[in-house]
């Protein structure tokens, strides 16, 4: 009973909950993040088509060619049964891509060998059999292996897609951002008074010059157009009136595989080829196809920029806080607004942003500085500027807190120490205190990182967009676009899993953009908690 007794009076019971309780946390973060990991990555990987026999309650049967995508089970009156769902693609033919059936109602199912899976960059998956492969002028065969020729042609028509996307987003954008330009340029002389006759011709000159290479690029354009459209394809495909053949470009095709008879290194392949797609393309479909990589771009250049912003005001913050106001009863009542701050809803900060920083600062600065672009406002309207700046807001009381204690945890000896041979309180605050506190500043960073990768709710109201025509950063002078709306995962995941008419298509790349987020959000952290360990190894023997 004493060894009960002193067992407990030394704590050990505690120190085992709080071990339990550290336990069962690294369980769930884990589990979740292994449960997105696997829904999200699961998606990619090309799975087995099956030919399915249904029947329905009158006897009528009819085939499909599908694949098994999730089953239910369900209790009725009449006993338990189980509804599945199957991905039956051809979406220009049965109206959509999934569809629910009772297991009772398959009445066979077999490997559907012959039939391919076609991936489009419109319309969703195509399940059928290649027959033909034809110009599309002539509806001439073309002659020699079908296979062989459709994966040419297949390869061939996605570079053309690339160079069309290359001279429309990137040499038409630039001539267009250079037109813009000029007629800005004209408008702000003409404002002035002093839009002259050399002037008019000079910016006429310019606009022929530029007339010249878009007429140029735009040939270009048509000629890779009737290449893109040269070739099509007749498949023949299961509908509920029974089989019929159907003829496709083959320029829809983003790439196309038998599943069934592939090897695993085969299927390997594609597995990667669809998550460099998922990751580097832009996206399709109402986001339901395609990419993420604007999203990314723009997640991870709106952290930077908002880390820009919040760091260096935060830590001043801090320092006046710690270092040279008195402790009185103002400077309490500040330290508890700041913490009552970080309890505000984001949503909060959001209104906050649209209000003053969009319409208010915005319309200032585009009355002062753009009054040629006027009334089409240029900061006076929601993007990545105002959306990093309402960010840094958001998460300042973070780094202030954070880097208050990492002062606080300083020794008075450095500070004595320091005053004592001679140095300045400025000298000694910028030379010995906050090199010493750095890992604690990193520290406030890591954890605003945290924070703002996330938030989805303000960015709604002062830039984020579901697509984004071009990126906030370009070939075109300044480069760095603050004034442009972006893309972000946390809306692209808002966007697919709430707005998404096509709900079982989307379903995966919810799972898929959250686990993407997840790893930005931890490559992020885990850049910043190294350069704070480098930091803290270096100051290591002083602190010491």
């Amino acid at each position: 009973m004493n060894k009960l007794i002193d067992w407990y009076k030394e704590g050990t019971p505690f120190l085992w909950v709080c071990a339990a309780a550290i336990a069962l946390s690294v369980i769930l973060v884990l589990g979740i993040v292994g449960f997105i990991g696997y829904q999200s990555l699961s998606h990619f990987w090309p799975s087995n088509t099956h030919l399915i026999t249904l029947q329905n309650e009158s006897g009528q049967k009819s085939k499909i060619v599908a694949e098994y995508y999730q089953s239910k089970n369900k209790v009725s009156p009449a006993g338990k049964y189980k509804d599945i769902l199957l991905k039956t693609g051809n979406r220009d033919i049965f109206g959509l891509d999934f569809r629910w059936v009772k297991d009772s109602s398959i009445t066979a199912s077999e490997l559907a060998d012959k039939y391919i899976t076609f991936e489009r960059r419109e319309w969703g998956n195509l399940y059928g059999i290649a027959t033909k492969i034809v110009e599309t002028s002539s509806d001439t065969e073309l002659p020699g292996d079908l296979w062989g020729n459709l994966q040419d042609k297949i390869t061939e028509t996605s570079q053309i897609h690339h160079q069309i996307e290359k001279i429309q987003n990137i040499e038409i954008g630039a001539i267009n951002y250079e037109m813009e330009q000029i007629r800005l340029h004209k408008r702000s002389l003409e404002l002035r008074d002093e839009l002259t006759e050399m002037a008019i011709a000079e910016a006429k000159l310019e606009v022929e010059q530029l007339d010249l290479q878009y007429n140029e690029l735009n040939n270009k354009l048509t000629k890779l157009s009737d290449d893109l459209n040269k070739y099509s394809l007749y498949v023949d495909v299961f509908s509920d009136n029974g089989s019929k053949t159907i003829k496709i470009k083959v320029s829809s095709i983003v790439r196309a595989y038998t599943p069934n008879n592939i090897g695993t290194f085969e299927k390997i392949s594609i597995y990667i080829d669809r998550i460099d797609e998922y990751i580097f393309d832009s996206p399709r479909e109402a986001n339901t196809e395609g990419g993420v990589f604007p999203a990314i771009f723009g997640t991870v250049l709106m952290v930077f920029i908002m880390t820009i912003f919040v760091t260096p005001f935060g830590i001043l913050a801090a320092i006046y806080l710690r270092e040279y106001s008195k402790q009185n009863v103002f400077t309490r009542i500040i330290r508890i607004s700041v913490v009552n701050l970080a309890g505000v809803p984001s949503v909060v900060y959001g209104v906050f942003g649209l209000g003053f920083f969009v319409y208010i600062l915005g319309g200032e600065i585009d009355a002062l500085f753009y009054p040629e672009a006027l009334p089409s406002p240029t900061f006076g309207t929601p993007g990545i500027l105002w959306a990093s700046i309402t960010l840094a807001l958001l998460t300042l009381p973070v780094v202030i807190v954070s880097t208050e204690e990492g002062l606080a945890r300083i020794p008075r000896a450095f500070k004595e120490g320091s005053l004592a041979l001679g140095a300045t309180k400025s000298e000694t605050l910028w030379k010995v205190i906050i090199p010493i506190s750095t890992p604690a500043l990193i520290t406030g960073m890591i954890l605003a990182i945290a924070r703002a990768a996330g938030e989805v709710a303000p960015l709604m109201l002062v830039g984020v967009v579901k697509l984004a025509p071009s990126l906030p950063l370009d070939g075109n002078f300044p480069y760095l676009h603050m004034d442009r709306k972006f893309m972000h995962l946390g809306f692209h995941i808002y966007d697919v899993g709430f707005q998404s008419p096509n709900v079982e298509a989307a379903r995966p790349l919810v799972f898929a953009t959250a686990f993407l987020l997840i790893a930005i959000i931890i490559f992020l952290n885990l850049f910043a908690f190294s350069l704070r360990n480098r930091l803290r190894e270096k100051y290591k023997s002083i602190a010491g």
